[in-house]
């Protein structure tokens, strides 16, 4: 496996769209996402949300998502628990001139399900325990992040099994 994000490269980001034009920014904050800090990643996801999930998926939307879900599995992320909630906000949300942009969208956060089932489940992450270590308010501080994951992981669970939608066929679970 090669380092986070290392396939985006390969992504021609400048022909997809987003709500507000190009896609050409989005591998910038995936990034931000990627290796920021709390903040950093944080108003990354909002960004990101605006362009790509609300109030409607793109063709950059579906190109995004595999990697949103690298970010929700992978320990270092500031923000998995965002990550998840924004997966949740592309799952709910659809493009009515596109329709084949939603199916897409929907299928590549469907096609997520055996991670976000493993997140909803994990009850001591690594990096929990690396935090716990250190001390008692780093310890809190893990566990509410550790717990913020799993609530959010549970929600997108629920979301994906019972995911109905105009553009999407019926699912086999």
């Amino acid at each position: 496996m090669g380092t986070v994000l290392g396939e985006m490269r390969n992504v021609p980001w400048h022909e997809l769209q987003h709500a507000y034009g190009s896609a050409s920014q989005v591998p910038g904050m995936l990034s931000r996402i990627a290796w920021g800090d709390g903040p950093t990643a944080e108003d990354a996801l909002s960004d990101l949300g605006q362009w790509i999930a609300a109030p409607a998926v793109f063709d950059a939307t579906v190109a995004a998502v595999p990697f949103l879900w690298e970010l929700a599995a992978t320990e270092t992320v500031k923000d998995r628990a965002g990550v998840l909630e924004l997966l949740a906000a592309i799952l709910a949300s659809g493009h009515d001139l596109h329709p084949e942009w939603t199916r897409a969208a929907h299928d590549a956060v469907v096609a997520g399900r055996p991670t976000v089932a493993r997140l909803a489940a994990d009850a001591s992450s690594a990096e929990a325990e690396a935090e716990a270590e250190a001390h008692a308010r780093a310890r809190a501080q893990a566990q509410a992040r550790q717990q913020a994951v799993r609530d959010a992981a549970v929600r997108l669970l629920a979301a994906i099994d019972g995911h109905i939608c105009a553009a999407c066929p019926p699912r086999a679970l």
